[in-house]
Formats: structure tokens, sequence, C-alpha cells
């Protein structure tokens, strides 16, 4: 090497010890990291909902003041990512819950709109049912399925999808014997214009999923089987073990009776069901993963 050059790489190696001593942090051979990176389902985050609805709240039969006390978080983790909040009010019948004797009152759904949001223009609707009979904390049933509601709203914040999503915390779900449940998706459809429910690209409900190794891809009707292969479709892009199968007993069939595709995530079979015993440590936070991330895929992807 000339001695001309030798002495310029000296000086450029000392330069470069010097700029490395005064910033250590900086090293040349270090990848510039990304700036941002998109984001991913996190079970954890449900498990926090698990724990607070079921383990510190409790059962929360729609009319209670416990639900209200529910839908006031997530009333408060909605507003937190940025949405447009509002609360729509029905009336529930009286009659036996789980064979409890609940009185006639007035409950609602809890419902999360995208900044500037166009119920004209076409998009998903993404809810779970917040209540729960008078019996059972709910953790599978339902506060698992809030969870992942929640989750997936964080989630859209970050990262908008394509088409956006309305996402709902039903109340009311739960049957009223003998006048049924579903009382808070049949005020939610009712209330929709026939624009609006055309304008409504698919329903998606989660509900008593918690328990499982595999995720219930489920229909009410042949009518919404094409929109439930979408579903597997993004269970096998996520590597998601998940199966089809024919429910018709929460909060997507008046979806479906009102000729807008519906799938259920759900039903796991657990033997806590329904009874105290349906609390945050029978929970398995994986099949909450498998099933935000089948969903995130979806949502994503449409």
């Amino acid at each position: 090497m000339p001695r001309k050059v030798s002495i310029l790489c000296a000086i450029l190696l000392t330069a470069s010890a010097c700029a490395d001593s005064q910033h250590p942090a900086v090293r040349a051979s270090q990848s510039p990291s990304p700036t941002s990176s998109a984001p991913s389902f996190d079970a954890s985050k449900v498990t926090a909902v698990v724990e607070y609805l079921a383990g510190e709240i409790g059962p929360r039969e729609t009319t209670s003041l416990s639900f209200r006390k529910a839908a006031a978080f997530v009333e408060a983790r909605f507003r937190s990512f940025g949405y447009t909040v509002r609360r729509q009010s029905f009336r529930v019948p009286a009659g036996l819950s789980n064979r409890a004797a609940v009185q006639e009152g007035e409950t609602f759904n809890v419902i999360a709109e995208p900044r500037g949001f166009d119920p004209d223009a076409k998009h998903f609707v993404v809810g779970a049912h917040l209540d729960t009979v008078p019996q059972a904390p709910g953790a599978v049933d339902n506060a698992a399925g809030v969870g992942i509601v929640v989750e997936l709203a964080r989630l859209a914040s970050l990262d908008p999808t394509r088409t956006p999503a309305v996402f709902v915390a039903f109340g009311g779900e739960e049957a009223r014997v003998p006048n049924g449940g579903l009382n808070g998706s049949r005020a939610f459809v009712a209330a929709l214009s026939a624009r609006e429910r055309d304008s409504v690209a698919g329903a998606i409900v989660i509900d008593r999923l918690g328990t499982g190794s595999r995720v219930p891809v489920c229909t009410a009707s042949a009518a919404s089987r094409t929109f439930a292969e979408t579903f597997l479709e993004a269970a096998r892009r996520a590597k998601v073990p998940a199966f089809s199968c024919t429910n018709g007993t929460s909060d997507h069939v008046p979806f479906d009776a009102a000729r807008i595709r519906a799938v259920r995530l759900g039903p796991d079979n657990f033997r806590q069901y329904h009874t105290p015993q349906d609390v945050p440590s029978i929970f398995v936070p994986a099949q909450a993963w498998r099933a935000g991330s089948l969903l995130w895929e979806l949502l994503r992807s449409l």
C-alpha cells in the first residue's frame, strides 16, 4: 500500500474510533432498526381483560350494576384507542336466566366506531357479548370474547384495515326464558337502515372461546358458509388449527337472519359453562391467541 494511502487510512480509522467513543451506542456494523413494525395479536392483553371482568367484577347480568361497571371499563379502553364510542340502549324482559329469576330492565350495547366512520360505506362488525348468567363470573363465557374484541380494536387503531371495522360489546345475549336472548344483537340489527345493512360486509362474533385447541368457525345457515371459508383460509395462512361447524345460538344469528353474512368463533365445550367455576384460571390464553391471530389475519386481508 502506498505511504500516503496508509496514512490516510490511519487518520480515517482514528476519526471513526473517536466518533464511537463519543457516541458509544452507535456502531457502524449495526443494521438500522426498523422505524415501525406491524402490530401482532397479544394474548396477554386478553388475559388482563379476563382477570378484570371475571376475576374482579364477576357475574354481569345485563341489568346489574356490575354490567355497567364492566361496560364503563370497555368504553374506556375503546376511547383510549381513539374510537368514537356510544351506547345503544334497549329493554330486556323478565324471565329465568339459567334458572335464576331476572327482572325486566334497560341495558345497552357499547359501540366503538373509528374516527370519520361512514355507516353507509362497507365495514365489518366485530363483537362479543359482555353479559353473563347470574351465577357465573363468565371468564370464558364471555370475558375472553370481549378481550379478543378489545385487542383487535387496539390493533386496528395502530394499523387500520382496508375495510374498517366497528367493534361492539353486546348486552343482553344470555337467554331470559321464555323470551330468549340475543337482545343486544337484535337491537343492533333492528336499528340499521336498509342501506346500512347492505354496507355491513360481514359480522364476526366471538362467544364461549378460551379453553380449546382448535378454533370453531360456525355459521347459522348455508348463506354464510362462503364467508366462513375466508376464515378457514386465514387460519391456514396464520397456521392456526380451525374447523367449520353449524351453530345457531349466539349474536351472529340476528345478522344472518337479516341476510348479513355472519360467523361465530366458538363454542369451546367446557364443563364449567354457566357455573360459578367459569373463572379466570380455566381460561387458556393460547386459544385466544389462535382466534385473535386468525381474525387479525382475516381483517388485514379483506
